[in-house]
């Protein structure tokens, strides 16, 4: 059973969530908080699985209310939904290491979908989404991805952790310790000249080692 928290100011949102949600065996619907203090009570006294935010609610969240909730609640894994359609601050809330990131124009698969990644501690980005990423990558201020040459093991864990593995399954498939693994991306990341996960998604997309979302 994955708990879920829904925090969005809007009824109606909140509302097709939960209805989505309760339509499907695995998931529990545990509160719907509307302001940052709301959401930040809750998450202390009892923290869901899943945090469902739109930080792009003035007076009720922003931003910032990512990292109080990472502080507050560090074991519970956060999956953004909203319908902010600012390229740059949405690049930004993703630098700040949001690995689910959904608009308000994905449908009811690719929300169960990411709530399920988001348990699972991998990423997942919806079309459009991955489009600004991929979009921002290709500015020339955006430039801090320089290719270099991988070894082929060091190939196979790019494509596994651009598919959203995490080390331990990674780990398993390629009959790796996880030590090891951590070991390979960090040097990956360091030899790649990368900052985040989000690069190394991109790295892998503009270097044809995985395929692109929807063909």
């Amino acid at each position: 059973m994955i708990t879920v928290t829904i925090a969005d100011s809007q009824y109606l949102t909140r509302r097709g969530l939960k209805q989505v949600l309760s339509q499907r065996q695995g998931f529990r619907v545990v509160s719907e908080p509307t302001t940052e203090e709301e959401l930040l009570k809750h998450m202390r006294i009892s923290p869901p699985d899943v945090l469902i935010l739109d930080y792009n609610q003035p007076r009720h969240f922003s931003p910032d209310t990512i990292p109080k909730v990472r502080e507050c609640a560090p074991q519970t894994e956060l999956l953004v939904i909203t319908a902010d359609d600012e390229k740059e601050r949405i690049f930004r809330v993703i630098q700040s290491g949001v690995n689910c990131f959904l608009t308000k124009e994905c449908d009811e698969a690719e929300i169960l979908d990411a709530i399920q990644a988001a348990k699972a501690g991998s990423k997942f980005f919806c079309n459009r989404v991955l489009d600004f990423i991929l979009e921002k990558s290709f500015t020339p201020e955006a430039g801090t991805i320089k290719a270099s040459p991988l070894t082929p093991r060091e190939n196979e864990i790019v494509v596994l952790s651009a598919q959203g593995l995490i080390a331990k399954e990674i780990a398993a498939q390629l009959n790796l310790s996880t030590h090891t693994v951590y070991t390979h991306k960090k040097r990956i990341m360091k030899k790649l000249e990368l900052k985040s996960p989000v690069q190394l998604v991109m790295y892998a997309l503009e270097n044809g080692m995985i395929d692109h979302p929807g063909g």
